[in-house]
């Protein structure tokens, strides 16, 4: 398999220096990509990366994820305007675990297999460099002219509010973990998101003058929607692929709701179905756009992969129950279609707050329907929300015990997709 071919077709490859595809072709390679360790969870941004990983080691190569315990300590100025916050090692370590867990669902590391993938984290060997050794080792080898040529620090140092010393060291760090590898586990591939191009022609730079070696990289195009905005958010922030942080049910309506442009695009992305079924596919789409073929088998391929096919399931399951009869009143929704609502967001009533009656403004910013009770007025006005599937029209309606189904849940809808299921705190 030509894996370079492979991923030119499903648009993933943006930059590649020069002899790459000829060294994925002679022999198996080791290559690796870095994940910033700046929450517990990766989110779909992370996907990419990810999925370069998987078809590397599909292909018959060995895949590293390195997490950037050393890195994350710093900030990679990267596409940032300004300085984050540094993480503490209390809060790194368990943002670590967490990634790790989540990769190991997706690579194979079995140590049976000639290329296991293997998982390292940068902060094992920065722990005991010296800072002169560093400047001695590292530092003489880059130029202070060659790092500021760099897109992402020329644009901050142009800019009004700088780079710290900090973040400037970052791509020197980067490329000291390219050369590291490369001498201790024969890494000769790095591979990310276009956006990290500067830092990993740094690496290859690095090796070239340090050990007079030749290093290969590629890039990946960062994901954007057609319509210009960010890809991954929405309105209640990233989508993670941790489910206690963005349910499997939350996860599958984010891609079942991709337009047709962007499922196009992004079912070569985020599957692996092969190009003549993508072709097919895409075909039948355009016959029929109202069935929603490709952003169904979108949905379908990335939340199984991400979560598991009972996962999906029952993703599904919520999502006829909610949308299959709309017109059905929510009064004849049985206790167990209610409580059956696999990943629909949950929310807390007061039993005090309805025997006593609360305006529907007030539910809505009690529930986190709206954060905040002018933006529930806001949407009330709009006709955007709907209390047991019924429009609500008067923002001074008054909700009561007598709104309850099953004497136990109100099901609140936002807009047309969002749902939220509020059950009364016994």
């Amino acid at each position: 398999m030509n894996i370079i071919k492979e991923l030119r077709w499903r648009g993933m490859i943006q930059d590649i220096i020069p002899g790459t595809e000829e060294q994925l072709g002679k022999e198996m390679t080791t290559g690796y990509i870095g994940f910033d360790p700046t929450a517990t969870s990766l989110h779909i941004g992370s996907l990419v990366p990810i999925l370069l990983l998987v078809h590397l080691q599909r292909a018959g190569h060995r895949p590293v994820a390195l997490v950037g315990g050393a890195t994350g300590m710093i900030g990679d100025p990267s596409g940032k305007s300004e300085e984050r916050n540094l993480l503490n090692e209390e809060t790194l370590a368990a943002n670590i675990a967490g990634i790790k867990s989540q990769l190991e669902k997706y690579l194979d590391f079995s140590p049976s297999h000639p290329n296991a993938a293997i998982m390292v984290n940068n902060y094992d060997w920065f722990k005991n460099i010296s800072f002169l050794e560093f400047l001695r080792d590292a530092g003489k080898h880059i130029t202070v002219n060659y790092m500021m040529a760099k897109d992402s620090v020329k644009k901050r140092f142009e800019g009004e509010v700088g780079i710290s010393y900090t973040e400037f060291a970052y791509q020197l760090m980067q490329g000291y973990d390219f050369f590291h590898l490369y001498t201790t586990a024969d890494v000769k591939l790095q591979m990310g998101g276009s956006d990290q191009w500067g830092n990993i022609t740094t690496g290859t730079e690095f090796i070239r003058r340090k050990a007079g070696k030749e290093a290969f990289a590629f890039t990946c195009p960062l994901i954007r929607k057609a319509d210009g905005t960010k890809f991954g958010k929405t309105e209640k922030g990233n989508i993670w692929l941790d489910p206690e942080k963005t349910s499997p049910y939350q996860f599958y309506q984010f891609w079942l709701n991709t337009s047709d442009e962007d499922a196009a695009t992004w079912i070569k992305i985020f599957t692996f179905i092969d190009e003549p079924a993508i072709e097919h596919l895409i075909g039948e789409h355009q016959q029929n756009p109202a069935a929603r073929l490709l952003q169904k088998t979108l949905a379908k391929e990335i939340t199984s992969f991400v979560h598991g096919t009972e996962e999906y399931e029952k993703a599904i399951i919520t999502t006829e129950k909610l949308f299959a009869n709309q017109s059905r009143p929510a009064s004849e929704m049985s206790i167990e279609d209610l409580e059956g609502l696999e990943g629909v967001v949950k929310a807390a009533i007061s039993k005090t707050n309805l025997e006593q009656g609360i305006d529907v403004v007030s539910l809505l910013a009690e529930t986190k329907v709206a954060p905040s009770k002018g933006e529930a007025r806001k949407l009330i006005q709009g006709g955007g929300i709907s209390l047991n599937r019924e429009k609500v029209t008067d923002a001074q309606l008054i909700v009561t015990n007598a709104h309850l189904l099953h004497d136990r849940y109100i099901l609140l809808q936002k807009g047309k997709k969002n749902y939220y299921l509020a059950e009364v705190e016994i």
